[in-house]
Formats: C-alpha cells, sequence, structure tokens
C-alpha cells in the first residue's frame, strides 16, 4: 500500500465512524460525543504507540461501528478490505451473549489475537481507563468502576508483548487506580 493509499484508507474510515457514531453519546454527565472515543483510540495508537500501519489505524476508527451501530462485518469488507475487517472482527464482541460471557470472552481471546487487533484492544482500553480516571459514566460507584479496571487487567495482560509503550501506559492507569 503506497503512502497516499494508507492516508486515504485512514480518513475514509474516520468519515466513515463519524457518520455511523454521529448521533451516540458517552455515558458520562458531559455527554461526551462518541466519536470521540474512536478518534481517540487512533491518537493513542499513533502518538503514544508509535503505530504508523494505515491498517490498524483504519480498525482504529472502526473497532466500534459493528457492535454499536447498523453496521455489518460485510460493510467493513466492502468498503475498507479483507484485512481491516478481520481486526475488526478480532475485536468485536459478539452481542448475542450476555454482558459477562461478552467480558469473559475477552480475557480469554486476547491471547489468540493478531497483534494488530492487540494493538487496538490496548489503546481501546487504555482510552476507556482514562476516560473512567476523568469522567465515571452515570450510574457506575467505585466498586463497578474498580471492577473494570480488574477486568481490563486481564485483558490486557493477555496482549502482552505487543507494545512496550502502550503496556506500560496500561500498568501506570491500572496501578494507580487499584
Amino acid at each position: 500500500m503506497t503512502d497516499a493509499q494508507g492516508i486515504n484508507l485512514i480518513v475514509k474510515a474516520t468519515d466513515f465512524a463519524a457518520r455511523k457514531h454521529h448521533a451516540q453519546r458517552r455515558k458520562n454527565m458531559e455527554q461526551t460525543p462518541y466519536i470521540n472515543h474512536p478518534i481517540g483510540v487512533a491518537q493513542i495508537l499513533s502518538s503514544e504507540g508509535g503505530i504508523t500501519d494505515p491498517i490498524v489505524l483504519a480498525a482504529a476508527y472502526l473497532h466500534d461501528t459493528v457492535e454499536d451501530t447498523d453496521t455489518a462485518m460485510e460493510d467493513i469488507e466492502k468498503e475498507f478490505g479483507t484485512e481491516v475487517r478481520n481486526v475488526v472482527a478480532e475485536v468485536t464482541d459478539d452481542k448475542t451473549l450476555t454482558k459477562a460471557e461478552r467480558k469473559a470472552m475477552q480475557v480469554k481471546k486476547a491471547p489468540g489475537k493478531s497483534k494488530e487487533a492487540k494493538l487496538v484492544k490496548l489503546a481501546d482500553k487504555l482510552y476507556n481507563l482514562r476516560d473512567l480516571e476523568r469522567a465515571t459514566p452515570v450510574g457506575w460507584d467505585d466498586e463497578r468502576k474498580r471492577e473494570y479496571f480488574l477486568w481490563s487487567r486481564e485483558v490486557v495482560a493477555g496482549c502482552s508483548g505487543t507494545n512496550g509503550a502502550l503496556e506500560a501506559a496500561l500498568d501506570d492507569i491500572i496501578k494507580r487506580n487499584l
């Protein structure tokens, strides 16, 4: 893939995600626009993780579109190709499972994911944990927040050896909150 093709892929994924998530909000008091999340995940990968792979960055923008919008995995493949689709598929939870089952599957499947999917997962967790530090979702108490940090630590452990900078940042935030 040329640099121009890579940039085009990333910009196209950003636009697609923005259109798909346009009406969604985070569950904090400020009702932050949801699109800030995938943008933030891509930013973490790029600036903190040193990731320049357009496939990984495009997948970061798209990582919640199948789970949280009317997007099908086939739409991702048609628009962005098989490589992006595969990474998005690896980080997409099966919404037919209960929340507890989905969380357990994330822990169980983390070690077997591709490096690209692990990178997206690490940046996603880092963004979410930072968001929890900044603004706890409405209805969450300290125990639920602690449980999220504990669970995230398990998921992150399954991705160890992927990116030292992201893992160090995750270790710091997890230790600070447990």
